[in-house]
């Protein structure tokens, strides 16, 4: 079931740049990183009350929460503003490419700092990763 969600996960981050290119001819990235932020704050908030998830929310421990404000400063806050200002300045087909090189920071620290196993095929993997963006700055 994992190979659906990451698929439709696939599908929609590969379509969203459009929608932001398209927006950010015309409007700052901050003002288009806050609207878009606040509209999908919006949406989670209220699905995760429809849902009765508050419950749950009360009992994460304090040590979750600090990861999870890492991780939401990393990846919603740093990485999405510096996405839309690339978006905004670049190629929305180069920003796309080396932006998908973002699992082989995660391939490579996962290994060293989880001590995740990494697979041969994974690692080819992230061999043309390499190699694709290589190809793609010698434009």
């Amino acid at each position: 079931m994992f190979i659906v969600y990451a698929l439709a996960g696939v599908f929609c981050l590969g379509l969203a740049p459009l929608f932001g290119k398209t927006v950010l001819n015309s409007m700052n990235p901050v003002t288009a990183f806050v609207l878009r932020t606040a509209i999908a704050a919006i949406i989670i908030a209220t699905w995760f009350l429809s849902a009765r998830g508050y419950n749950e929310l009360l009992t994460v421990p304090p040590s979750l929460w600090i990861l999870i404000t890492i991780e939401a400063i990393l990846a919603a806050l740093l990485g999405d503003l510096a996405y839309f200002y690339a978006l905004k300045a670049g190629n929305i087909n180069e920003v796309s490419l080396i932006m998908a090189c973002a699992p082989l920071i995660t391939l490579v620290l996962s290994y060293f700092l989880l001590h995740e196993m990494v697979t041969t095929s994974q690692v080819v993997g992230a061999f043309f990763i390499t190699i694709g963006l290589v190809l793609i700055s010698f434009q």
